[in-house]
């Protein structure tokens, strides 16, 4: 998700913030990830006021907060960023005493695999990265290596994530989404630079426009964010690749520098209410980890096959794993290399 445009919400201005006396959060997010009501809402009924700002890319996240006095109080990070995030000693211990909404959450978010006893995040919200596509393409895509097709150069985007180009290419090849093997991602990083110039760009969550008008005909692109390009075209559809796709969950954290820990764990509670996480999915079209709010939703939503895939859609995806510091060194060198060819 590049979400590289930093903008804040919520402002009135530095003249206002310097004569704000309520208790200020800072929250650092990503985009379209609540609903127009959700922070106002929040400053309302606790008499405070939230400093809002969004970002594109768990890159781009880290690097505001690697140095400890970032100033934000509450971030987004997806699920294979909690363990590095945590090693770093960047991360707050959760107050599950603070937190009595925990319970809201799907049984599976309880005790997920990157943080069994969530003592360092509350899940949030979840996501499978797919193909989307306008419905002019014929054939539709069905898989990764559809995105191999030359008959369709320049009308193609990839994400600008290296995890997920390598992904897609990896299955391509019939490996695993999260190989640590260097040969198979070298492998992977000839395949992507063979796709490179069928490409149009390497773009995230701002394709979804260019899918709407038919400029591009197929994208690379998470299914929540292929959500919102869906209800603003009934001409843009979306897949799961059936050789294997990527699932991410990004959960809220609470940073060690946060000097707002208790307003901060007053907010995450606040996230985990039903009708607060239904009216974040109802705007958004996002998949929520909140069990109690996915009651809440219509029928239309709750049962969305594009959020919420069937078991025999979801047994073809793999979840994020996180990434030892030489295996991040190693795609990182690749990616840069791939992104110069």
């Amino acid at each position: 998700m590049r979400r590289r445009t930093l903008f804040l919400m919520g402002l009135a201005g530095a003249a206002g913030c310097a004569r704000d006396r309520r208790p200020r959060l800072n929250v650092f997010n990503w985009s379209n990830y609540v609903a127009p009501g959700t922070i106002p809402g929040f400053e309302r009924e606790f008499g405070v006021h939230v400093r809002y700002a969004i970002y594109e890319s768990n890159e781009e996240m880290l690097a505001r907060v690697m140095s400890g006095n970032s100033g934000w109080d509450v971030v987004f990070p997806s699920n294979y960023y909690i363990r590095p995030m945590r090693e770093y000693g960047l991360l707050a211990p959760v107050d599950q005493g603070l937190l009595p909404n925990l319970v809201n959450l799907e049984p599976e978010f309880r005790a997920p695999e990157w943080d069994p006893k969530l003592e360092h995040c509350v899940p949030y919200m979840w996501s499978g990265t797919g193909i989307a596509f306008h419905r002019s393409l014929e054939p539709a895509p069905r898989a990764w290596e559809d995105m191999w097709n030359p008959h369709w150069q320049g009308r193609m985007t990839m994400l600008d994530d290296a995890v997920e180009v390598f992904g897609a290419a990896l299955k391509k090849l019939g490996y695993s989404l999260n190989s640590t093997r260097p040969e198979e991602l070298g492998k992977a990083q000839q395949e992507a630079i063979e796709q490179k110039e069928l490409l149009r760009a390497y773009i995230n969550a701002e394709v979804t426009d260019h899918v709407v008008a038919g400029d591009v005909l197929a994208a690379q692109l998470w299914s929540t964010t292929a959500q919102q390009a869906i209800a603003a075209s009934k001409q843009v559809d979306f897949v799961f690749p059936a050789d294997g796709f990527l699932l991410y969950h990004d959960n809220a954290v609470i940073l060690r520098e946060s000097r707002r820990r208790e307003l901060a764990h007053t907010f995450l509670n606040y996230l985990l209410r039903p009708d607060v996480a239904a009216g974040i999915v109802t705007a958004t079209r996002t998949a929520t980890a909140n069990a109690a709010a996915r009651r809440l939703l219509p029928l239309s939503i709750r049962e969305d096959p594009k959020l919420y895939p069937p078991p025999e859609v979801m047994a073809r995806g793999e979840w994020a794993q996180a990434a030892t510091p030489e295996l991040q060194r190693l795609r990182d060198r690749l990616w840069t290399e791939v992104k110069a060819a």
